[in-house]
Order: C-alpha cells, then sequence, then structure tokens
C-alpha cells in the first residue's frame, strides 16, 4: 500500500514538473512574452535597486534649477532642482506597487464575486447590476470621484483603483465559471452532497485560473496607467512624493524649455505599459488550450 502511495504521488510530482518544463520552454519561444517579461524585469530591478544608485528625490538644489541631462544628473533636473532621475526610479516603486497590489486584491475579490455569481441565480443578479452600476461610468472619472470622497494617499488610490477594477475581472471569472459549472463532473459532485467551498475552490476556480491571470496583469498595466492619469490630474499620490503622473504635471508648461522633465518619465510610462501588454498577451496564448494546435 505505502508502495503504491509513493509511485503514485511520483506520478504527480513528475507530471507537475513536465507541465511546467513545457511551459517555460513554450514562454521563452513566445517572443513577444519574453519581450515583455524582460523589459518588466529591468524596470523592476530599477526600481528596488533605485536608492542604491539614484540620489534622493526630495533633495532640492536651486542652484541647479533646469539643468539639462549630464554625468551628474542624467535625466537633467526639474524646476525645484531635484534629480530627475532620482524621481523617476522612485515614481517606478510607487507605479509598480500600485499596479501589483491593485491586480492582487481586483483578482481576489473579482474571483470571488465571480463565482458566487455564476453559481447562485440570486446573488449573480444581485452582484452582476452592480458590476453593471460601476462599470457604466468611465474608469477615471470612478476612481476621481472616489478620490475626492477619500483624499488623496497611495493607499487610497489602490483601494479606487481596486473598486473601479473588480468588476472587470469578476465579469471574465463569471464567464469562465459558467462554462465550468455545466460540466458532468460539477453534477456529479453535487449529487454526493459536496460542500460548496469544495465545488467553487477545489473544482470550478482552477478552471478560471488561466483567464484570471491574464485579466490581473492587464489590470496591472490599467492600474499604472490610471494612476499616472490621477496624479497628472492633481487627484492621485500627493507631491512632493515622486509619481511619474505628477512628473508630467510638474513638466508640462515647461516641456519646449525643459524637455527631459516630460519625456524621461513618459518614456518610462511607456515601456513598463508596453512590456506588461506583451507579456499578457504572451501568457493568453500560452494558457489557451488550443494554443499547441494553432502553432
Amino acid at each position: 500500500m505505502t508502495d503504491t502511495m509513493t509511485v503514485g504521488s511520483l506520478n504527480r510530482l513528475n507530471k507537475t514538473y513536465s507541465r511546467r518544463s513545457m511551459f517555460l520552454r513554450r514562454f521563452g519561444a513566445h517572443k513577444l512574452a519574453m519581450t515583455g517579461g524582460i523589459v518588466l524585469a529591468i524596470v523592476v530591478a530599477v526600481a528596488i535597486l533605485g536608492p542604491v544608485f539614484a540620489g534622493d528625490p526630495l533633495t532640492l538644489n536651486p542652484s541647479q534649477r533646469l539643468a539639462p541631462p549630464s554625468l551628474d544628473h542624467p535625466f537633467g533636473t526639474d524646476n525645484y532642482g531635484r534629480d530627475t532621475f532620482a524621481r523617476a526610479v522612485a515614481g517606478a516603486r510607487v507605479s509598480l506597487l500600485v499596479g501589483a497590489v491593485t491586480a492582487l486584491i481586483t483578482s481576489v475579490l473579482g474571483a470571488i464575486v465571480g463565482l458566487f455569481a455564476a453559481y447562485n441565480r440570486i446573488a449573480d443578479t444581485i452582484l452582476m447590476r452592480i458590476s453593471d452600476g460601476l462599470m457604466a461610468f468611465p474608469a477615471i472619472l470612478l476612481a476621481i470621484a472616489i478620490m475626492a470622497a477619500m483624499g488623496q494617499q497611495t493607499s487610497n488610490v489602490i483601494i479606487a483603483l481596486s473598486i473601479v477594477f473588480t468588476p472587470y475581472v469578476a465579469r471574465i471569472v463569471r464567464s469562465a465559471a459558467l462554462v465550468a459549472k455545466e460540466q458532468t463532473y460539477v453534477e456529479a459532485l453535487r449529487s454526493q452532497g459536496a460542500s460548496l467551498f469544495r465545488i467553487l475552490w477545489i473544482n470550478i476556480f482552477p478552471n478560471v485560473l488561466s483567464p484570471l491571470i491574464v485579466q490581473a496583469t492587464f489590470v496591472f498595466a490599467d492600474s499604472i496607467i490610471t494612476e499616472a492619469a490621477l496624479s497628472f490630474l492633481g487627484a492621485g499620490v500627493p507631491p512632493p512624493a515622486p509619481s511619474w503622473g505628477n512628473m508630467l504635471l510638474d513638466g508640462k508648461t515647461l516641456i519646449y524649455s525643459a524637455w527631459w522633465m516630460t519625456v524621461f518619465p513618459g518614456a518610462f510610462i511607456m515601456s513598463t505599459i508596453l512590456a506588461v501588454n506583451l507579456l499578457g498577451d504572451g501568457l493568453r496564448d500560452l494558457l489557451d488550450p488550443t494554443f499547441n494546435r494553432r502553432k
């Protein structure tokens, strides 16, 4: 009996290892996904290691006000003499933090709402109508309204964006769960008296995990760009804390005389959003069961 259990455990481990190896090989062969992953890894490394090689983003130096890019200041300085490179690196930490935490919160809440909505008709009616109401507002306008009510703080930005994007994730999860719900094995579990927790989280949830992961990457990208838009409009991360959005706000009136104040934060935003979207598109292809047949 023990030998049989050991052989079964080894077989499961081998299958898991084989699936992971196959996924990594396919990921390495997917050029867009690899490109996005590499660029995003560089941005994350810059954000994490920034304090080591970048200066203090809040240090004022009026004598160096609006200095162009140089060896001392690779990205130049802003209208207060602050190092633009240090501020861009610090802004990367803020943007990545907001994007990652928002994607995590929306994934958890979206999975809970979507699964219960798919399984229970009454919950479906209530939760989806609330989601429809939230989705009826443009994302940026709803986020501005929430920030106006809660006040300017990084934590409030995360809360506002989580409220904005959770309905979109819930819709994706609900659609996938509705398909899984009609499978024969779910009917068999019901007839055997399986608990709601087991049916939803052990049997149905694995079937919605792939679209959930893909949607989380897009929420990550949308959160970064929405946070930048909020900060640019003066409703996001409060100054003097650096953010790519409020850096663009500081540089918009000086774009002709101090172009570096706008170009470098904009380049960070563009490269990060492009990398996350490429990674998300690649994951969507790789997690699609028909990917191999299309290839």
